[in-house]
């Protein structure tokens, strides 16, 4: 079939949206993706196709980045910080609205297709559009629980318990629904959908994995590096664990400051050699902080890195993390929030560092990218 995928995500980090295409192209289909901040000449792979549409760069602060300190103070800064929190709500929905209006006319012109398969809610009402026209298959994947995230600016309750409405009415048109949990999953299903399958964020099993580090060296975070990932809560206990490392390793927010303490910094890396950076630490952390209700149901891809990696963790107590993480012996687990917390999830961990080496390595048997591309697969089979 031909597949049109819409995503307002930069395309070229999106690990889900690749490897999924990837998955369909090499099972037959035809694959073009309408996507955000496609790099000049970026290829994907044989028979996938990739355009990108951009988007306003939104509204930002000044004087930001991982910092020591408190950051800047007084009357005006306090204002414009009000005026921010107060504003950002209507400019987030309206920058979407803007790059569906300036993808449309990219989407006709590519069209029509067999399937169209959006990618989060903000496509779903484009893609619905044109699913209909072309009298095409309509495939929604959610790869969060889109109005139960934490977001910065006020509270829009009303906002957010209408559009659980609309995007119930828009995905019921679809003849599947994927979603990366069994949580998210479940809730999918509460409001209404019928056919909600799970493909988790998983990564290609590696072809070698070294016999693990007698003792853990290090905490290694391999992650973006901002809001909601509770990373005061590492600083915390990295302040605790000393001389015991603790690195943060990513890209960052350009917006967000942090207060490192003993915490060091290194650059983003591929994801080959955060398998062997990780390997090299011998711990890695999955936080998250418990702010909404789609984080309790989650599960992050540095999850899956640390399994493919044959690396233990250390991570959130949230429902969904919880249950991954104890069904299949991964690691420890600490309370959000809590420093004292994760710094005795980390020493549990120390002490009993083979039981859970071996109990992770046991898991990439089932956690892997060719057990969910099978689920992909198998459901456009159906179509």
């Amino acid at each position: 079939m031909r597949v049109l995928m819409i995503a307002q995500s930069p395309i070229a980090g999106d690990s889900r949206i690749l490897r999924e295409a990837t998955a369909l192209a090499d099972a037959g289909h035809t694959i073009h993706i309408i996507g955000r901040d496609v790099p000049e000449g970026f290829e994907i792979g044989p028979k996938i196709t990739v355009e990108s549409v951009s988007r306003s760069s939104g509204l930002r602060a000044g004087g930001g980045g991982l910092a020591v300190g408190h950051g800047r103070r007084g009357p005006k800064v306090l204002a414009k910080r009000f005026g921010r929190w107060l504003l950002l709500p209507e400019h987030r929905l309206r920058t979407e609205k803007q790059w569906r209006l300036a993808a449309a006319p990219r989407v006709a012109d590519a069209g029509p297709f067999d399937v169209v398969h959006a990618h989060d809610f903000n496509t779903l009402e484009l893609a619905a559009e044109y699913a209909e026209l072309w009298q095409a298959v309509l495939v929604y994947d959610s790869h969060e629980l889109w109005f139960d995230r934490a977001l910065p600016g006020r509270p829009t309750p009303l906002w957010r318990a209408r559009g659980r409405q609309f995007e119930a009415t828009l995905a019921a048109k679809a003849r599947v629904v994927f979603t990366v949990s069994d949580g998210i999953a479940v809730r999918l299903r509460d409001r209404g959908l019928k056919d909600v399958r799970v493909i988790r964020n998983t990564f290609p099993k590696a072809d070698f994995v070294p016999p693990p580090l007698e003792r853990p060296e290090g905490l290694l975070y391999a992650g973006r590096v901002g809001a909601g990932r509770d990373l005061p809560t590492v600083v915390g206990a990295a302040r605790q664990l000393a001389p015991f490392r603790t690195v943060l390793m990513g890209s960052v927010d350009p917006n967000y400051r942090l207060d490192l303490g003993p915490v060091e910094v290194v650059a983003e890396r591929s994801i080959d050699q955060v398998d062997e950076t990780l390997r090299s630490y011998g711990i890695s952390l999955v936080t998250l902080t418990n702010t909404c209700e789609n984080h309790r149901l989650a599960l992050p891809n540095k999850l899956f890195h640390a399994v493919r990696a044959g690396v233990p963790v250390v991570a959130a107590d949230l429902p969904e993390l919880r249950a991954v993480v104890t069904s299949h012996n991964l690691g420890t687990l600490y309370t959000p929030g809590d420093p004292v917390s994760l710094t005795a999830a980390v020493r549990a961990l120390i002490e009993t560092y083979p039981v859970y080496t071996a109990g992770i390595r046991e898991a990439a048997d089932e956690l892997n990218w060719e057990h969910d591309a099978a689920t992909l697969v198998k459901a456009y089979s159906e179509l």
